[in-house]
């Protein structure tokens, strides 16, 4: 089994957030990376995950600190116990944290990342023309606004 996809680490810049929960950081006019955040508010039982848009000024930090491009969102980053995770691995990472059976995704590691990247790459890079884009980030439901940190 391959090792799953890490972001690269980039400057030390540290963007100050509360590491004890997990943290996504998504596209916030993407429908798909939107609809993903709605889905984890669900599923999420013990409220662990926060949220922060790629746009916002503590997203674009995280994704620069991580050698992630700023001008376009193209995988969200999610950041677990201190480990930051992207393309299909950070959807393995967030499920895996919300219990079973959502972490029989661990699955997906079986394939060889390249074939994860292209996956991933394929839906994302398509994302916009398959589910849309709004002209601007949702207004968060109250129970998304209070874990929404950026």
């Amino acid at each position: 089994m391959s090792q799953p996809n890490r972001a690269k680490p980039g400057p030390p810049a540290e963007p100050s957030f509360d590491v004890s929960h997990p943290l996504i950081a998504f596209d916030g006019v993407c429908v798909l990376c939107s609809g993903f955040v709605r889905m984890v508010v669900r599923l999420d039982r013990q409220s662990r995950f926060r949220f922060a848009t790629a746009q916002s000024p503590l997203g674009e930090a995280l994704f620069r600190k991580h050698g992630l491009r700023t001008d376009a969102y193209e995988t969200n980053l999610v950041l677990v116990d201190g480990l930051a995770f992207t393309k299909l691995d950070s959807l393995v990472a967030v499920m895996s944290e919300l219990g079973w059976p959502w972490r029989a995704a661990k699955v997906l590691l079986l394939l060889p990342r390249p074939l994860r990247d292209w996956l991933y790459i394929g839906i994302a890079g398509n994302r916009y023309a398959l589910f849309g884009r709004k002209d601007s980030c949702d207004i968060p439901s109250a129970e998304l606004r209070g874990r929404l940190i950026g």
